[in-house]
Protein backbone atom coordinates (compact mmCIF):
# COMPACT_ATOMS: atom_id res chain seq x y z
CA UNK A 1 0.00 0.00 0.00
CA UNK A 2 1.12 3.54 -0.68
CA UNK A 3 2.10 5.64 2.28
CA UNK A 4 -0.74 7.97 3.34
CA UNK A 5 0.02 11.64 3.87
CA UNK A 6 -1.67 13.55 6.70
CA UNK A 7 -5.11 14.77 5.75
CA UNK A 8 -4.23 18.42 6.39
CA UNK A 9 -1.88 18.30 3.37
CA UNK A 10 -4.53 16.87 1.02
CA UNK A 11 -6.58 18.84 -1.50
CA UNK A 12 -10.18 18.68 -0.23
CA UNK A 13 -11.59 22.10 -1.16
CA UNK A 14 -14.45 22.74 -3.57
CA UNK A 15 -14.41 21.93 -7.27
CA UNK A 16 -13.11 25.31 -8.53
CA UNK A 17 -10.41 25.31 -5.90
CA UNK A 18 -9.41 21.82 -6.99
CA UNK A 19 -8.84 22.94 -10.57
CA UNK A 20 -6.74 25.95 -9.54
CA UNK A 21 -4.71 24.08 -6.93
CA UNK A 22 -4.03 21.19 -9.30
CA UNK A 23 -2.79 23.60 -11.96
CA UNK A 24 -0.61 25.55 -9.49
CA UNK A 25 0.61 22.58 -7.42
CA UNK A 26 0.85 19.46 -9.61
CA UNK A 27 2.59 17.46 -6.84
CA UNK A 28 -0.10 18.07 -4.26
CA UNK A 29 -1.88 14.89 -3.10
CA UNK A 30 -5.43 14.52 -4.47
CA UNK A 31 -7.84 12.14 -2.78
CA UNK A 32 -9.87 10.25 -5.41
CA UNK A 33 -12.69 7.85 -4.60
CA UNK A 34 -13.93 4.88 -6.66
CA UNK A 35 -16.62 2.43 -5.64
CA UNK A 36 -18.35 -0.72 -6.80
CA UNK A 37 -19.29 -4.29 -5.91
CA UNK A 38 -16.09 -5.92 -7.24
CA UNK A 39 -17.53 -9.44 -7.23
CA UNK A 40 -15.20 -12.00 -8.86
CA UNK A 41 -12.50 -9.33 -9.08
CA UNK A 42 -11.05 -9.34 -12.63
CA UNK A 43 -8.68 -7.30 -14.80
CA UNK A 44 -11.52 -5.00 -15.91
CA UNK A 45 -11.86 -3.87 -12.29
CA UNK A 46 -8.09 -3.47 -12.00
CA UNK A 47 -7.90 -1.32 -15.15
CA UNK A 48 -10.62 1.04 -13.93
CA UNK A 49 -8.79 1.44 -10.62
CA UNK A 50 -5.54 2.05 -12.50
CA UNK A 51 -7.20 4.88 -14.46
CA UNK A 52 -8.51 6.40 -11.23
CA UNK A 53 -5.08 6.14 -9.62
CA UNK A 54 -3.43 7.86 -12.61
CA UNK A 55 -6.05 10.62 -12.96
CA UNK A 56 -3.66 13.04 -11.21
CA UNK A 57 0.14 13.07 -10.88
CA UNK A 58 -0.13 12.46 -7.13
CA UNK A 59 -3.30 10.50 -6.26
CA UNK A 60 -4.43 8.81 -3.08
CA UNK A 61 -7.05 6.27 -4.18
CA UNK A 62 -9.85 5.26 -1.83
CA UNK A 63 -12.09 2.40 -2.96
CA UNK A 64 -15.51 1.85 -1.47
CA UNK A 65 -17.20 -1.55 -1.55
CA UNK A 66 -20.82 -2.20 -0.59
CA UNK A 67 -21.63 -4.92 1.95
CA UNK A 68 -23.68 -8.04 1.21
CA UNK A 69 -26.93 -6.67 2.61
CA UNK A 70 -26.92 -3.55 0.44
CA UNK A 71 -25.70 -5.38 -2.65
CA UNK A 72 -28.25 -8.20 -2.43
CA UNK A 73 -31.00 -5.66 -1.89
CA UNK A 74 -30.25 -3.37 -4.85
CA UNK A 75 -28.28 -5.54 -7.31
CA UNK A 76 -28.68 -9.22 -6.51
CA UNK A 77 -26.81 -12.17 -5.06
CA UNK A 78 -23.03 -12.16 -5.28
CA UNK A 79 -20.65 -15.08 -5.72
CA UNK A 80 -18.12 -13.78 -3.19
CA UNK A 81 -18.89 -12.61 0.32
CA UNK A 82 -18.27 -9.03 1.40
CA UNK A 83 -15.09 -9.97 3.29
CA UNK A 84 -13.73 -11.78 0.21
CA UNK A 85 -14.47 -8.75 -1.96
CA UNK A 86 -12.79 -6.39 0.52
CA UNK A 87 -9.71 -8.60 0.64
CA UNK A 88 -9.50 -8.78 -3.16
CA UNK A 89 -9.37 -4.99 -3.32
CA UNK A 90 -6.67 -4.78 -0.64
CA UNK A 91 -4.40 -6.89 -2.83
CA UNK A 92 -4.75 -4.59 -5.86
CA UNK A 93 -1.61 -2.47 -6.22
CA UNK A 94 -3.54 0.64 -7.34
CA UNK A 95 -5.63 0.80 -4.14
CA UNK A 96 -4.35 2.86 -1.21
CA UNK A 97 -7.32 2.38 1.11
CA UNK A 98 -10.48 0.25 1.15
CA UNK A 99 -13.68 1.67 2.63
CA UNK A 100 -16.01 -1.21 3.63
CA UNK A 101 -19.79 -0.84 3.92
CA UNK A 102 -19.76 1.93 1.31
CA UNK A 103 -23.09 3.70 0.64
CA UNK A 104 -25.07 2.88 -2.49
CA UNK A 105 -25.49 6.59 -3.32
CA UNK A 106 -22.75 9.15 -2.59
CA UNK A 107 -23.73 12.39 -0.84
CA UNK A 108 -21.94 15.49 0.42
CA UNK A 109 -21.69 14.12 3.95
CA UNK A 110 -19.76 11.07 2.72
CA UNK A 111 -17.40 13.26 0.62
CA UNK A 112 -16.67 15.52 3.59
CA UNK A 113 -16.17 12.62 6.01
CA UNK A 114 -13.44 11.05 3.87
CA UNK A 115 -12.17 14.37 2.43
CA UNK A 116 -12.76 13.17 -1.13
CA UNK A 117 -11.85 15.59 -3.93
CA UNK A 118 -13.11 13.57 -6.91
CA UNK A 119 -15.15 10.45 -7.63
CA UNK A 120 -13.92 8.23 -10.49
CA UNK A 121 -16.23 5.99 -12.51
CA UNK A 122 -17.28 5.38 -16.12
CA UNK A 123 -19.67 7.96 -17.54
CA UNK A 124 -22.61 5.65 -18.26
CA UNK A 125 -25.60 6.34 -15.99
CA UNK A 126 -25.71 3.76 -13.21
CA UNK A 127 -29.35 3.18 -12.29
CA UNK A 128 -30.20 3.97 -8.69
CA UNK A 129 -32.19 0.92 -7.61
CA UNK A 130 -32.82 2.52 -4.23
CA UNK A 131 -35.21 5.00 -5.86
CA UNK A 132 -33.23 8.11 -4.92
CA UNK A 133 -32.55 9.08 -8.54
CA UNK A 134 -31.77 7.93 -12.09
CA UNK A 135 -28.01 7.91 -11.58
CA UNK A 136 -26.11 7.22 -8.36
CA UNK A 137 -23.37 9.63 -9.54
CA UNK A 138 -25.79 12.40 -10.46
CA UNK A 139 -24.78 14.50 -7.45
CA UNK A 140 -20.98 14.44 -8.00
CA UNK A 141 -21.47 15.10 -11.72
CA UNK A 142 -23.61 18.13 -10.90
CA UNK A 143 -21.00 19.66 -8.57
CA UNK A 144 -18.11 19.02 -11.00
CA UNK A 145 -16.29 16.44 -8.91
CA UNK A 146 -16.59 13.48 -11.27
CA UNK A 147 -13.61 11.92 -13.11
CA UNK A 148 -14.49 9.67 -16.02
CA UNK A 149 -12.83 6.28 -16.54
CA UNK A 150 -13.23 3.86 -19.46
CA UNK A 151 -14.79 0.42 -19.22
CA UNK A 152 -12.92 -2.65 -20.48
CA UNK A 153 -14.94 -4.36 -23.19
CA UNK A 154 -15.33 -8.14 -23.21
CA UNK A 155 -15.02 -8.75 -19.47
CA UNK A 156 -17.44 -8.35 -16.60
CA UNK A 157 -18.64 -10.28 -13.59
CA UNK A 158 -21.90 -11.07 -15.39
CA UNK A 159 -19.96 -12.48 -18.38
CA UNK A 160 -17.92 -14.76 -16.13
CA UNK A 161 -21.06 -16.05 -14.40
CA UNK A 162 -22.71 -16.60 -17.80
CA UNK A 163 -19.76 -18.76 -18.93
CA UNK A 164 -20.14 -20.94 -15.85
CA UNK A 165 -23.89 -21.27 -16.30
CA UNK A 166 -23.46 -22.11 -19.99
CA UNK A 167 -21.09 -25.00 -19.22
CA UNK A 168 -22.77 -25.88 -15.92
CA UNK A 169 -22.67 -29.66 -16.46
CA UNK A 170 -18.96 -29.68 -17.21
CA UNK A 171 -18.13 -27.64 -14.12
CA UNK A 172 -20.29 -29.89 -11.93
CA UNK A 173 -18.46 -32.99 -13.19
CA UNK A 174 -15.14 -31.18 -12.84
CA UNK A 175 -15.79 -30.56 -9.15
CA UNK A 176 -17.19 -34.05 -8.58
CA UNK A 177 -13.98 -35.48 -10.02
CA UNK A 178 -11.99 -33.24 -7.66
CA UNK A 179 -13.64 -34.67 -4.57
CA UNK A 180 -16.69 -32.49 -3.98
CA UNK A 181 -19.84 -34.35 -3.00
CA UNK A 182 -23.09 -34.01 -4.89
CA UNK A 183 -24.69 -32.56 -1.75
CA UNK A 184 -22.09 -29.79 -1.65
CA UNK A 185 -22.88 -29.02 -5.28
CA UNK A 186 -26.65 -29.28 -4.79
CA UNK A 187 -26.98 -32.13 -7.31
CA UNK A 188 -29.34 -35.10 -6.92
CA UNK A 189 -28.20 -38.72 -7.29
CA UNK A 190 -30.11 -39.16 -10.56
CA UNK A 191 -28.73 -35.93 -12.04
CA UNK A 192 -25.18 -36.91 -11.11
CA UNK A 193 -25.50 -40.26 -12.92
CA UNK A 194 -27.10 -38.64 -15.95
CA UNK A 195 -24.31 -36.07 -16.17
CA UNK A 196 -21.64 -38.77 -16.00
CA UNK A 197 -23.33 -40.84 -18.74
CA UNK A 198 -23.69 -37.78 -20.99
CA UNK A 199 -20.07 -36.85 -20.44
CA UNK A 200 -18.88 -40.37 -21.33
CA UNK A 201 -20.98 -40.30 -24.50
CA UNK A 202 -19.54 -36.93 -25.43
CA UNK A 203 -15.97 -38.16 -24.94
CA UNK A 204 -16.77 -41.27 -27.02
CA UNK A 205 -18.12 -39.10 -29.84
CA UNK A 206 -14.99 -36.96 -29.75
CA UNK A 207 -12.76 -40.05 -29.96
CA UNK A 208 -14.78 -41.48 -32.87
CA UNK A 209 -14.57 -38.17 -34.71
CA UNK A 210 -10.83 -37.95 -34.09
CA UNK A 211 -10.38 -41.53 -35.35
CA UNK A 212 -12.42 -40.79 -38.48
CA UNK A 213 -10.26 -37.77 -39.24
CA UNK A 214 -7.07 -39.84 -38.87
CA UNK A 215 -8.44 -42.60 -41.13
CA UNK A 216 -9.46 -40.02 -43.71
CA UNK A 217 -5.97 -38.53 -43.72
CA UNK A 218 -4.41 -41.98 -44.20
CA UNK A 219 -6.80 -42.80 -47.08
CA UNK A 220 -5.88 -39.55 -48.81
CA UNK A 221 -2.17 -40.30 -48.38
CA UNK A 222 -2.53 -43.84 -49.78
CA UNK A 223 -4.60 -42.60 -52.73
CA UNK A 224 -2.01 -39.94 -53.50
CA UNK A 225 0.83 -42.50 -53.46
CA UNK A 226 -1.20 -44.94 -55.59
CA UNK A 227 -1.91 -42.28 -58.22
CA UNK A 228 1.75 -41.37 -58.30
CA UNK A 229 2.72 -45.05 -58.72
CA UNK A 230 0.21 -45.54 -61.55
CA UNK A 231 1.55 -42.50 -63.40
CA UNK A 232 5.11 -43.77 -63.08
CA UNK A 233 4.06 -47.27 -64.18
CA UNK A 234 2.33 -45.85 -67.26
CA UNK A 235 5.51 -44.02 -68.21
CA UNK A 236 7.60 -47.15 -67.70
CA UNK A 237 5.24 -49.28 -69.82
CA UNK A 238 5.16 -46.71 -72.62
CA UNK A 239 8.95 -46.48 -72.64
CA UNK A 240 9.38 -50.24 -72.63
CA UNK A 241 6.90 -50.77 -75.46
CA UNK A 242 8.60 -48.11 -77.53
CA UNK A 243 12.00 -49.75 -77.05
CA UNK A 244 10.56 -53.23 -77.66
CA UNK A 245 8.83 -52.13 -80.86
CA UNK A 246 11.99 -50.50 -82.13
CA UNK A 247 13.99 -53.70 -81.46
CA UNK A 248 11.44 -55.92 -83.18
CA UNK A 249 11.34 -53.57 -86.14
CA UNK A 250 15.11 -53.81 -86.49
CA UNK A 251 14.93 -57.60 -86.23
CA UNK A 252 12.22 -57.75 -88.89
CA UNK A 253 14.24 -55.50 -91.17
CA UNK A 254 17.27 -57.75 -90.78
CA UNK A 255 15.22 -60.88 -91.60
CA UNK A 256 13.67 -59.22 -94.62
CA UNK A 257 17.07 -58.11 -95.91
CA UNK A 258 18.42 -61.62 -95.44
CA UNK A 259 15.53 -63.13 -97.40
CA UNK A 260 15.95 -60.63 -100.19
CA UNK A 261 19.65 -61.38 -100.41
CA UNK A 262 18.89 -65.11 -100.57
CA UNK A 263 16.36 -64.64 -103.35
CA UNK A 264 18.66 -62.40 -105.34
CA UNK A 265 21.35 -65.08 -105.10
CA UNK A 266 19.04 -67.36 -107.15
CA UNK A 267 18.71 -70.01 -104.53
CA UNK A 268 16.70 -73.09 -105.23
CA UNK A 269 12.95 -73.07 -104.61
CA UNK A 270 13.42 -75.38 -101.65
CA UNK A 271 15.70 -72.87 -99.99
CA UNK A 272 13.17 -70.11 -100.64
CA UNK A 273 10.35 -72.16 -99.09
CA UNK A 274 12.55 -73.06 -96.13
CA UNK A 275 13.47 -69.42 -95.65
CA UNK A 276 9.84 -68.34 -95.80
CA UNK A 277 8.88 -70.98 -93.24
CA UNK A 278 11.72 -69.78 -91.04
CA UNK A 279 10.41 -66.22 -91.36
CA UNK A 280 6.86 -67.32 -90.45
CA UNK A 281 8.10 -69.16 -87.34
CA UNK A 282 10.03 -66.10 -86.18
CA UNK A 283 7.03 -63.88 -86.89
CA UNK A 284 4.68 -66.11 -84.84
CA UNK A 285 7.19 -66.24 -81.97
CA UNK A 286 7.60 -62.46 -81.92
CA UNK A 287 3.83 -61.98 -82.05
CA UNK A 288 3.21 -64.32 -79.10
CA UNK A 289 6.05 -62.73 -77.11
CA UNK A 290 4.66 -59.24 -77.66
CA UNK A 291 1.17 -60.29 -76.54
CA UNK A 292 2.57 -61.96 -73.41
CA UNK A 293 4.65 -58.91 -72.44
CA UNK A 294 1.79 -56.46 -72.94
CA UNK A 295 -0.61 -58.65 -70.92
CA UNK A 296 1.79 -58.75 -67.97
CA UNK A 297 2.36 -54.98 -68.08
CA UNK A 298 -1.38 -54.26 -68.20
CA UNK A 299 -2.01 -56.54 -65.22
CA UNK A 300 0.75 -54.74 -63.24
CA UNK A 301 -0.76 -51.31 -63.86
CA UNK A 302 -4.38 -52.46 -63.35
CA UNK A 303 -4.45 -55.29 -60.80
CA UNK A 304 -7.35 -57.80 -60.63
CA UNK A 305 -9.05 -55.71 -57.88
CA UNK A 306 -9.83 -53.07 -60.53
CA UNK A 307 -10.75 -55.20 -63.64
CA UNK A 308 -10.18 -53.61 -67.04
CA UNK A 309 -10.91 -54.61 -70.61
CA UNK A 310 -7.59 -56.35 -71.31
CA UNK A 311 -8.24 -56.45 -75.05
CA UNK A 312 -8.83 -52.72 -75.00
CA UNK A 313 -5.61 -52.15 -73.00
CA UNK A 314 -3.54 -54.23 -75.46
CA UNK A 315 -5.08 -52.71 -78.57
CA UNK A 316 -4.68 -49.19 -77.11
CA UNK A 317 -0.91 -49.37 -77.67
CA UNK A 318 0.66 -48.88 -81.15
CA UNK A 319 0.66 -52.32 -82.80
CA UNK A 320 4.17 -52.78 -84.08
CA UNK A 321 3.31 -56.42 -85.07
CA UNK A 322 0.80 -55.20 -87.66
CA UNK A 323 3.36 -52.89 -89.18
CA UNK A 324 5.90 -55.68 -89.19
CA UNK A 325 3.45 -57.98 -91.05
CA UNK A 326 2.62 -55.28 -93.58
CA UNK A 327 6.26 -54.63 -94.25
CA UNK A 328 6.90 -58.34 -94.81
CA UNK A 329 3.84 -58.63 -97.06
CA UNK A 330 4.89 -55.68 -99.19
CA UNK A 331 8.40 -57.04 -99.57
CA UNK A 332 7.03 -60.45 -100.53
CA UNK A 333 4.76 -58.92 -103.15
CA UNK A 334 7.69 -56.95 -104.47
CA UNK A 335 9.84 -60.08 -104.68
CA UNK A 336 7.13 -62.15 -106.38
CA UNK A 337 6.61 -59.39 -108.89
CA UNK A 338 10.29 -59.49 -109.76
Amino acid sequence: MAEVEPKDTCDTSNASAHSNSNADQPDRLVRVYADGIYDLFHFGHARSLEQAKKSFPNTYLLVGCCNDETTHKFKGKTVMTESERYESLRHCKWVDEVIPDAPWVINQEFLDKHEIAYVAHDSLPYADASGAGKDVYEFVKAVGRFKETKRTDGISTSDIIMRIVKDYNQYVLRNLDRGYTRKELGVSFVKEKRLRVNMRLKKLQEKVKEHQEKVGEKIQTVAMHRNEWVENADRWVAGFLEMFEEGCHKMGTAIRDRIQESLRGQQSRENVVRTQLYMIVIFVFAFLLAISVQLELVLCVHPPGNPKDLDGEILSHPCFIARFCLSLSSDRIEIVGQ
